[in-house]
């Protein structure tokens, strides 16, 4: 066990490690949301690519971060704990990757690009969470998850806005804001590496020996949880199709990086207090509610035809959003043994991955060749079936032990 214990981190608000995690996160959604906004309208005006290719972009990449955060999550389980090593080199990859997305000449060099941008996640995000894990009491885990996210996401607000003033302010050349987003991305990856200090764990766990990697060494509760979720995929499509539905309707690329940021801004505000409100009123009580929430947004987005209602749904869409981000990977926490961590995320990320290829493809196809609002009715439909399947098929129960071999 780390030197470092749950039981001392109780007199602390969160563990010293967990917040410079979170400041990282905080750190590298700067560079990445100086980013991440401006692809759709690259794809669109400069590209002249349309919402299949972005569901492919988006789809595609988030499917390999997903493979690898299994791989991950799973190695730094057998390496005993040592998880930091992983989480820098994560961070390197995509803050080498992302600035080039701008001096892309097709959208096939976006999708590398981004590819290579979300390996860097897949390599880092399940080591991460398994950090954040064991270091956290039981008692406020999604607290801790909680904060993380809402760091993750006001860094996210800031760099939207910080793209904005570039382009009002400064220069409205794509490929110059992109390539800006280095500089917080440099940032990020010195705070990983001189901030967060790894605990020392006991020579007996240097090398853990873990049962063989296999779907059924999961509990069922775990399997049904994760099944339910890689069916909520086919409702969370990615957020940089609200982007490109604000370009349809005919905002310029400053509002668009203001829409981008208000969602964030929403999401961050209500991501601390979500994961403590599923502390004590349980985790599936939140998913829930913000399930049922998201089909609610979906539904009004496949409607509306027009920028204002366009920010009101957003808005109401990113606070649900950010209210269940920590209760969503706490309870993934809450079902773990402890010595696996590491791989219980990389399940988490692997199964959401997977549907994420068909699921941001369908969405774009059905956008492109139907219309939007059957796009967004379908991913209305799938938060309905969602939340019903978790409220009626998915019971946690108590934390799982691991398996000996």
């Amino acid at each position: 066990m780390s030197t470092v214990s749950k039981t001392n981190a109780k007199s602390a608000w969160l563990p010293r490690p967990v917040i410079f995690l979170a400041l990282v996160s905080f750190l590298n959604d700067i560079a990445s949301d100086i980013v991440i906004p401006l692809i759709p309208i690259v794809l669109a005006t400069v590209l002249a690519a349309g919402p299949a290719a972005l569901g492919l972009v988006e789809g595609v990449a988030d499917a390999l971060a997903a493979l690898l955060k299994l791989w991950a999550g799973r190695h730094s389980d057998r390496a005993g704990g040592r998880r930091k090593p992983l989480v820098i080199a994560g961070y390197v990859l995509s803050n080498l990757a992302r600035p080039l997305i701008g001096l892309s000449g097709s959208w096939m060099t976006v999708l590398l690009l981004r590819s290579l941008d979300r390996v860097g996640k897949g390599i880092r995000s399940a080591p991460r969470d398994a950090m954040i894990g064991e270091l956290t009491p039981p008692d406020r885990t999604g607290l801790a998850f909680g904060f993380h996210r809402a760091l993750d996401n006001f860094g996210a607000v800031l760099g939207g806005l910080t793209a904005a003033v570039v382009v009002y302010l400064v220069t409205a050349d794509l490929a110059t804001v992109l390539l800006l987003s280095a500089i917080p991305g440099a940032a990020c990856v010195l705070l990983m590496v001189l901030g967060v200090q790894e605990p020392r764990k006991a020579p007996a766990a240097q090398r853990a020996k873990l049962p063989p990697l296999s779907w059924a060494m999961l509990s069922p509760p775990t399997r049904r949880y994760l099944l339910v979720l890689g069916l909520f995929t086919f409702a969370r499509v990615s957020e940089t199709f609200l982007v490109l539905r604000g370009h349809e309707l005919g905002a310029g690329v400053l509002e668009l990086l203001l829409l981008w940021s208000a969602l964030n801004a929403a999401k961050a505000l209500a991501s601390y207090p979500g994961g403590a409100v599923s502390d004590r009123l349980g985790r599936r009580a939140v998913l829930l509610a913000s399930w049922t929430a998201y089909a609610a947004s979906f539904y009004f987005l496949s409607r509306l035809d027009t920028m204002a209602a366009l920010w009101i749904v957003v808005i109401v869409y990113g606070a649900f959003a950010g209210f269940s981000e920590g209760a969503e990977r706490a309870l993934i926490d809450d079902m773990a043994p402890p010595s696996e961590r590491g791989t219980a995320f990389g399940w988490y990320y692997l199964v959401a991955g997977l549907a994420a290829i068909p699921a941001a493809v369908l969405f774009g196809a059905l956008w492109q060749w139907a219309s939007v609002a059957l796009a967004f009715s379908f991913a209305a439909a799938a938060a309905c079936a969602s939340a019903l399947l978790l409220l009626l098929w998915v019971r946690p129960g108590q934390r799982a032990t691991a398996l000996s071999v």
